[in-house]
């Protein structure tokens, strides 16, 4: 039970990433808040372990600001944050709109920027310590042509994470982040038909690409969020950790 009796906050709770890490902090003890846009699934996730759904959009600051409000008046504090929401859809240099830039910008940079402001203002009230986990993905080195916006998004939110713990170490706040890989989840079905044209199969022939065998499965990924959450992780902080099958910088 290494989140007994803390209280988590998990945005982008309803599905994927967020919805394992937020089943996996409720296995360890944690009294969890769910939020995302979407109300049934929110609420079916939640449900699951007698948690908490919030309805939140992160693109927009007052839901993000109301979201935290909304659990510091029901359980008097937030003690852990994941930022597990995420855009990934499609934009290269070349023909990427301005509407889709922003609309990466919202909900990959700036939703994790004011989250944590609201909760790491609640701590430092307090005068209690926290954690923080924000999902970010080793695509942020670079990624992929079609990833131009994500990348641009998710490079700001590596470095955003090593400010804000640095900031704020001294507060005994420890904020981290995990460059995900290639993650089999609902969201990332619905990428590779909407935008690659994926059959059923897609899985097996991207399986066949992977050093592995297989893709990561999300399970494990919030395994990791729940120990960086907890007490187990020591005293580390400002760490954005590779979380994939890829080695980065290393060739043939």
């Amino acid at each position: 039970m290494m989140l007994a009796g803390k209280i988590v906050l998990v945005s982008g709770g309803t599905s994927g990433v967020g919805a394992s890490a937020a089943r996996a902090a409720a296995r360890e003890g944690a009294s969890v808040v769910v939020t995302g846009r979407r109300r049934e699934q929110g609420e079916k996730v939640a449900a699951e372990f007698g948690g908490r759904y919030v309805p939140c959009d992160v693109a927009d600051v007052p839901q993000v600001r109301a979201a935290v409000d909304a659990v510091v008046a029901e359980f008097g504090r937030v003690d852990g944050l994941v930022n597990a929401a995420g855009l990934t859809s499609r934009g290269t240099l070349l023909n990427t709109t301005p509407e889709l830039f922003d609309a990466h910008m919202a909900v990959n940079l700036r939703g994790p920027f004011f989250l944590m402001q609201a909760v790491v203002a609640d701590m430092v009230r307090r005068g209690e310590p926290g954690a923080i986990v924000n999902v970010i993905s080793e695509a942020r080195r670079g990624g992929a042509p079609v990833l131009a916006p994500y990348v641009a998004a998710k490079a700001g939110l590596a470095g955003l994470t090593r400010n804000a713990a640095y900031a704020h170490r001294g507060d005994r706040i420890r904020i981290n982040g995990l460059d995900i890989g290639w993650t089999d989840t609902a969201g990332e079905d619905a990428t590779q038909r909407e935008f690659h044209g994926a059959g059923d199969d897609w899985r097996e022939q991207a399986a066949e690409k992977l050093p592995l065998g297989r893709l990561a499965d999300p399970d494990e990924i919030a395994d990791m969020i729940v120990f960086l959450l907890s007490a187990r992780s020591g005293v580390v902080t400002g760490s954005v950790l590779d979380w994939d099958q890829a080695v980065v910088g290393a060739h043939d």
